[in-house]
């Protein structure tokens, strides 16, 4: 996988006590046009604190162009920001 660390815009559902669970999220593509991945399967998340920034990162897996791809999002608690980190 490698590292893009580009914002994203996401789609989630919330636990009463604040987890989110993602469930789809909006992807630029290089030709400036959006694209939507919708996620098929978390297959671990964590806790992580990073530069003193809470986050929570999961592995997911989705189908890309017609490739199953792995990849990790985060959610940034402190400020409730998306980060698309690796594909």
């Amino acid at each position: 996988m490698k590292i893009v660390a580009k914002p994203i815009q996401v789609v989630a559902w919330f636990e009463e006590n604040g987890t989110p669970h993602p469930v789809k999220f909006k992807l630029s593509a290089e030709d400036e046009q959006f694209k939507v991945i919708k996620v098929d399967r978390v297959l671990f998340k964590e806790k992580e604190k990073l530069a003193g920034n809470s986050m929570i990162i999961f592995r997911c897996q989705s189908v890309i162009d017609e490739v199953e791809r792995a990849y990790e999002i985060k959610y940034e608690l402190g400020t409730c920001k998306w980060i698309l980190y690796k594909i």
